[in-house]
């Protein structure tokens, strides 16, 4: 093989990464930016804004799951086209709103397609990389989601302010329209292992490995999807998980709720503090899939909780301004550090080719905690009349998943 010829695996994580771009960035943390507009758009109240974001994320939930185990059947590229196929005209028909019911609906399905196309996407890595490779090129596909956000921060705004009222409108069409032209792109050059393309997975010095040392040829059976979760370290790795579901979420959703209403901040202060966690965000998984390589799963994941923790603890307690930053840069530097390391651990346990079924199943305690999160946030923040105890408790949340982390144990090979 041509040593400086471009493997095809380097072309595959990077149409995963504009699939995180389209299924988060634009799908989902877009309508945190297009909320307020929607909401005088429409005459919704909060209840109502915050069940929409309710559907959508009960969507992504459902399909992160079962879209894992299809994909592991029918294959990543396949799902991922239809999953973003089904988000785009979700998304455009979600800018036809006249009704909550029909709103809701449409973020429903939008969440569906969220779901179905992002776990999929995140187990690319898995299929066309090796062990010690895994974590950075699932990296390169997590920095969709702080690129997408950074995207939509940027550019709803000006779609907004283009087209007056009716601005989130087209910001759905504008969204929608772009999610569709990827999932053309997904489907031309997505391959779900690198057999389809007659070559074998990415090793550590980006050459083809054995092919004896890879199973993503192995077909899969629906027995096969059983052992997956009959594996006692994969429900150990969704207990890792759920913890940052539990915590990362309180942080994110009160985040500018504390600067505002509690700090005195100004709306444009703590945008830019948050513009800035996206903008950070976009390399946190590639640095902390690097991280896990070389330490490993366990090793890496309880660092990254560390950092975690501490930076919801200090915006808690030291409150002033260069703190305030310091907190926002130790998180955006590794915002989605855990879902990568457990992306990738998930390929370590179950192999490559079971890969997406296996990120589906510890999605499942990732998601009840994400659930469980802005409710005890809420309900802390409402009974101590401050913010600052839900923030601690995300940081004590954040230090148990680091004591977790310390116990999981490397898969056998």
């Amino acid at each position: 093989m041509n040593e400086k010829k471009l493997h095809y695996g380097w072309i595959v994580i990077f149409i995963g990464l504009l699939t995180t771009i389209a299924a988060h960035g634009f799908g989902r943390m877009a309508y945190t930016i297009i909320l307020p507009a929607m909401k005088d758009g429409l005459n919704f109240n909060y209840t109502q804004l915050g069940l929409l974001g309710t559907g959508n994320f009960v969507g992504y939930l459902t399909m992160a799951i079962i879209g894992g185990f299809l994909a592991a059947r029918f294959g990543t590229r396949i799902i991922i086209t239809f999953a973003l196929i089904l988000m785009g005209i979700t998304m455009i028909l979600t800018g036809l709103a006249q009704s909550f019911g029909f709103a809701f609906a449409m973020r429903l399905l939008t969440g569906l397609g969220n779901g179905a196309a992002y776990v999929p996407a995140m187990a690319l890595g898995s299929a066309w990389f090796a062990m010690k490779r895994r974590g950075f090129a699932t990296g390169i596909v997590s920095a969709g989601i702080g690129t997408g956000t950074l995207i939509s921060g940027l550019v709803v705004p000006l779609i907004l302010a283009s087209y007056g009222s009716g601005g989130w409108r087209f910001a759905w069409y504008i969204l929608g329209g772009s999610v569709l032209l990827i999932s053309g792109v997904v489907f031309l050059f997505v391959r779900s292992r690198p057999e389809d393309k007659g070559l074998r997975q990415v090793g550590t010095d980006n050459q083809e490995i054995d092919p004896s040392v890879s199973d993503t040829s192995v077909k899969v059976s629906s027995l096969q999807w059983t052992s997956v979760y009959k594996m006692g370290a994969v429900w150990y790795l969704g207990l890792v998980y759920f913890f940052y579901g539990l915590s990362y979420i309180i942080y994110m959703v009160f985040f500018a709720a504390y600067l505002i209403k509690e700090m005195g901040f100004s709306q444009e202060w703590a945008g830019g503090l948050w513009a800035t966690v996206g903008g950070l965000s976009i390399f946190c998984g590639v640095i902390w899939g690097s991280i896990s390589d070389r330490l490993g799963r366990s090793r890496g994941a309880a660092l990254a909780y560390l950092v975690l923790g501490l930076s919801y603890i200090i915006y808690a307690v030291v409150k002033i301004k260069f703190v305030f930053y310091l907190s926002a840069v130790m998180f955006g530097l590794t915002a989605w550090s855990i879902p990568t390391i457990m992306a990738a651990a998930a390929g370590d346990f179950v192999g490559p080719r079971l890969a997406p079924a296996g990120l589906g199943f510890i999605t499942l305690f990732f998601g009840i905690g994400q659930a469980l999160g802005p409710a005890l946030g809420g309900y802390l923040a409402d009974v101590s009349r401050s913010f600052t105890i839900p923030f601690l408790v995300a940081g004590g949340i954040s230090l148990l998943g680091m004591i977790s982390a310390f116990y999981l144990k490397k898969p056998a090979l």
